[in-house]
């Protein structure tokens, strides 16, 4: 059974495996269809029980992800002791390991994920990076909790919502006024006070004030591509995608 993918165009790391899950291939039905992969959005338990084993078996993963309850903010938690049993899944926006065969998980759909990883390849992290957690410093918590120097990093930011589908308010624009580049992030829309936002452009100025040494966008957009992607902008009651990364036992 092959699921469709979506992984950085040249690996961050030689041990480091990343990987997108696409809309397709999956059990759940109606506005979830098909491989919704989280719990917490109205879908069917037992078709989303069904997508994660499915996407288990389908990828060969070393081990069940550890999945996070997102709440938009910036904890970043060690999956070393973190994995827990049945639905008391830890409240985090990251994660970093430096276990081999610990898979690592964000949900999205139209947020950004954003895998980081030591080029040597030791350690790896991901990040939920809505603009409430971006602007809040999710990264920047990603990077501090994988305790190795930024220059050393390689950064992925995956598929999300582009600004031509992000229209937002001056709420969100004052909330990156301290965000290197801004203004070029952030285009006039309707009237004075929207504007289309540039998450992903954001989200790699936040990265490269931090030093990360290598950042790759993967340019896909959540809300242009309703036959690829779930977007809740778009759609509002819909699945989620995972983005996973491990390092390869």
């Amino acid at each position: 059974m092959a699921l469709d993918r979506i992984a950085p165009d040249a690996p961050l790391a030689p041990q480091v495996r990343v990987l997108t899950t696409v809309r397709t291939g999956g059990v759940s039905t109606n506005g979830y269809a098909s491989l919704n992969l989280a719990l917490h959005v109205g879908d069917a338990p037992d078709a989303v029980a069904r997508n994660r084993r499915r996407l288990r078996q389908a990828l060969a993963l070393p081990g069940e992800p550890l999945w996070m309850r997102q709440v938009h903010g910036t904890r970043a938690i060690r999956a070393e002791g973190a994995q827990v049993v049945d639905e008391d899944v830890p409240v985090a926006d990251a994660a970093v390991t430096r276990t081999p065969g610990q898979v690592l998980a964000v949900l999205t759909a139209d947020c950004l994920p954003v895998v980081l990883a030591a080029r040597d390849g030791h350690a790896v992290g991901v990040a939920h990076a809505g603009w409430r957690g971006l602007a809040a410093g999710v990264l920047e918590a990603a990077v501090s909790a994988l305790e190795a120097p930024a220059a050393d990093l390689a950064a992925w930011i995956g598929p999300g919502i582009s600004a031509a589908c992000y229209e937002v308010d001056d709420v969100v624009r004052t909330a990156f006024a301290d965000t290197p580049g801004m203004e070029q992030a952030f285009m006039p829309a309707r009237d004075a006070e929207h504007w289309y936002c540039d998450l992903a452009a954001l989200a790699e100025a936040r990265l490269r004030t931090l030093g990360v040494g290598a950042v790759e966008q993967s340019g896909l957009c959540t809300g242009s591509s309703p036959d690829r992607f779930y977007s809740y902008r778009r759609d509002g009651e819909t699945g989620r995608m995972a983005t996973l990364a491990w390092i390869v036992p």
